[in-house]
């Protein structure tokens, strides 16, 4: 059964509802997400925001941080949850390359993570052009998200 999957029985079966911020995979997340069963009782869906004025107006991100760090990844995942309503939202934002920007290396990814006993984010180092640093972002969201989404269902 492939993460989708689980993440739709998980979601499905405990009633938790889920959101999505994304800035560096530009809505492959919440692509990949929406083709989980279900998904419209437990997806509430997502926010692409790529540019940092977009994270600023569409997610209460700070209009002066750094779009590759933590401290955005986690604005991002509690905005979109707020936003949205949602039970658990997770984000991506960094740098998918090829080339260094900001002065963060290509594959330096910050996944954030929203629920209601808080909201923090981890830092990925991923390798290959910019498909493939997205196609891992993704995947390393889908992980938090199953992971967070067992946790909040054991609360329940």
């Amino acid at each position: 059964m492939d993460l989708v999957e689980r993440l739709a029985e998980v979601a499905a079966a405990r009633g938790v509802t889920i959101a999505v911020a994304e800035s560096l995979s530009c809505g492959a997340l919440s692509s990949a997400i929406g083709r989980g069963q279900g998904a419209s009782e437990w997806f509430a869906g997502g926010v692409v925001a790529y540019q940092v004025s977009s994270k600023h107006t569409a997610l209460g991100v700070d209009a002066d941080i750094d779009p590759c760090s933590a401290a955005c990844a986690t604005q991002m995942a509690r905005g979109v949850r707020q936003l949205l309503e949602a039970d658990l939202a997770v984000s991506i934002t960094g740098v998918g390359g090829p080339d260094p920007e900001d002065g963060h290396e290509p594959g330096t990814v910050y996944i954030g993570v929203s629920d209601p006993d808080g909201t923090d984010a981890g830092l990925h180092r991923f390798d290959g052009d910019p498909a493939a640093v997205i196609a891992q972002s993704v995947d390393a969201a889908l992980h938090v998200l199953l992971d967070r989404a067992g946790a909040l269902a054991g609360q329940r």
